[in-house]
This record gives structure tokens, sequence and C-alpha cells, in this order.
């Protein structure tokens, strides 16, 4: 995962650096250097980051001709659509 695949599958969620943080159980400042790219990610921070988004429906895309990429699958988003906006 990427820096730019973090900070657009938060977008595809619409959720802020602290839900992110409270879901993959990491500190807001992990999320915050390593979308700023002060610095990268342990293994284990960015096993339950990229876990938290898996389980909201997150799928990272590999790099390919187009580049890495994220999607967010289809159930995840009629799920997300009937849910309202997102609790803040």
């Amino acid at each position: 995962m990427s820096p730019g695949q973090c900070r657009a599958a938060r977008g595809l969620l619409d959720w802020t650096q602290c839900q992110l943080a409270a879901e993959a159980g990491v500190s807001r400042s992990t999320v915050r250097d390593f979308e700023s790219c002060r610095h990268g990610l342990q293994k284990a921070s960015e096993s339950q980051i990229v876990g938290a988004f898996e389980k909201a429906g997150v799928r990272f895309i590999a790099a390919g001709r187009a580049g890495p990429g994220v999607r967010l699958e289809r159930d995840a988003f009629a799920r997300s659509q009937q849910a309202g906006p997102p609790k803040r």
C-alpha cells in the first residue's frame, strides 16, 4: 500500500485519519506521517491498516499499466449508501 492508495481508500470510505486510526488500532500520527511520506509503515501497522480497509470493503489494485489503485466492492458501496453520512 502506498501513501496515495491510503488517502484514496480513506476518500472512498469518507474516513478521516482519526477514523482510520481507530478502525486499524494505530495512532493518528502513524496514519498522518505515512500519508505525508514522512516515514514508511512497520509491517504490523500496515497489516492492521490494510485489514481495516479490507473489512470495510476496499480492495487494493496492484500496479499495472495504469498504476496502483483502490476500489470499493459493490456490496460495500451499497451498504455505505444505505448507512447515510459517516459518524464523526
